[in-house]
């Protein structure tokens, strides 16, 4: 794959957006003309939406996309008092779908961003066109979410300088193939000025309060055809798991994306791209996309 340049970044070109949601305002990146089906890509927890800069502007012909920060996250605003449960992620993606006049629309959600995706799809199936889960498991085990919890009893960490706040700059799980380029562009996308240094944009309670369903007992009730994209070196979603989850969600496919960790979208975002194409052509019923992607 070929190094990033900065015409591959879709942020480059999208429109800012801002959707006053009950309680706070939400941020997002837009990109396509409205009129179009929606295509709603979902980031995973602490990170934003610049995570999917490589892998929406080969859909933007087709569709109108909005790549959201979720709440507490992003320049979207912090839940006062902190409320990040699940139904807390879905009631802002409906507001958001409401207020782009979307009747349904496509989800794409990783990891924390699938969780809330799916829960979407199995509470409101008249609202969801089509599914894709990015290596994201349905429910978090006990000590990974007490993990979690104790993680956001902590402090921001304050950084002297942006450049300072940018080479800390760590993914976790850590494991990445990423371009180091992009991955310095994530994190400056990601930092901001709080009392008095420089943070990541990321509230800690959404860890330290958070609250997913279990979503084993909900995925049963998806209706809406979906692609299970698994990383082929997840740690999160093993084969066995992802196999499990396919066959609980009646219309779903899995495939592998060969050479990712679980931050897909970051390590392999042609990949990424390559496997999304023929689904969202299948579920629209349209011909292949035009222009390959990067």
């Amino acid at each position: 794959m070929r190094r990033m340049t900065t015409p591959d970044l879709a942020c480059r070109t999208a429109r800012r957006r801002e959707f006053h949601v009950p309680g706070l305002t939400l941020h997002a990146l837009e990109s396509g003309q409205p009129g179009r089906p929606g295509l709603c890509f979902l980031h995973g927890g602490a990170a934003h939406a610049h995570w999917f800069d490589r892998v929406t502007a080969p859909f933007a012909d087709r569709f109108h996309i909005i790549a959201l920060d979720q709440r507490g996250h992003g320049e979207s605003a912090w839940a006062e008092p902190p409320a990040y449960g699940t139904e807390d992620f879905v009631g802002d993606l409906l507001a958001v779908f409401d207020a782009l006049g979307w009747p349904k629309a496509t989800l794409v959600g990783h990891s924390m961003g699938g969780h809330n995706s799916m829960a979407c799809a199995a509470w409101h199936p008249d609202r969801v066109h089509a599914l894709v889960i990015v290596d994201s498991r349905p429910a978090i085990p006990p000590d990974r979410l007490e993990t979690m919890h104790d993680r956001g009893r902590r402090s921001l960490k304050r950084h002297p300088s942006p450049d300072e706040a940018v080479a800390r700059f760590r993914l976790l799980p850590r494991e990445t193939v990423a371009d180091p380029a992009f991955l310095a562009h994530i994190a400056r996308a990601g930092i901001a000025e709080r009392d008095g240094g420089w943070v990541f944009r990321f509230d800690p309670a959404t860890y330290g309060v958070r609250r997913p369903v279990d979503g084993w007992k909900i995925v049963g009730d998806i209706v809406a055809p979906t692609l299970i994209a698994r990383a082929e070196f997840s740690l999160g979603l093993p084969a066995a798991t992802a196999t499990r989850l396919a066959e609980a969600i009646r219309d779903s496919r899995l495939v592998d994306v060969e050479g990712a960790h679980h931050h897909v979208t970051l390590d392999q975002p042609a990949r990424f791209v390559a496997a999304l194409e023929p689904f969202l052509r299948d579920v629209h019923g349209w011909g292949a996309m035009s222009g390959p992607p990067t």
